[in-house]
């Protein structure tokens, strides 16, 4: 089974804020491309496997290879 995991180390999103400035401050991306809610923004950037059906799709959108699918 694949599931999707966050490298907080490359993660922008931190203490609640993203910290990177490709984005001007305001990350937009995972979250905004999720087809089911599952990624919200926090303190840090979590994951609701119960709702997350591994489609890729914040994969993709993260500009900082933070998120990917392992086996």
């Amino acid at each position: 089974m694949m599931k999707i995991t966050i490298d907080y180390d490359k993660c922008c999103w931190k203490g609640g804020k993203c910290v990177s400035c490709c984005c001007g401050g305001k990350c937009e991306g995972c979250v905004e491309v999720c087809p089911t809610g599952a990624l919200e923004r926090k303190d840090i950037l979590t994951i609701d496997e119960e709702k997350c059906i591994n489609c890729g799709a914040c994969v993709s959108a993260c500009d900082h290879n933070a998120i990917s699918i392992v086996r």
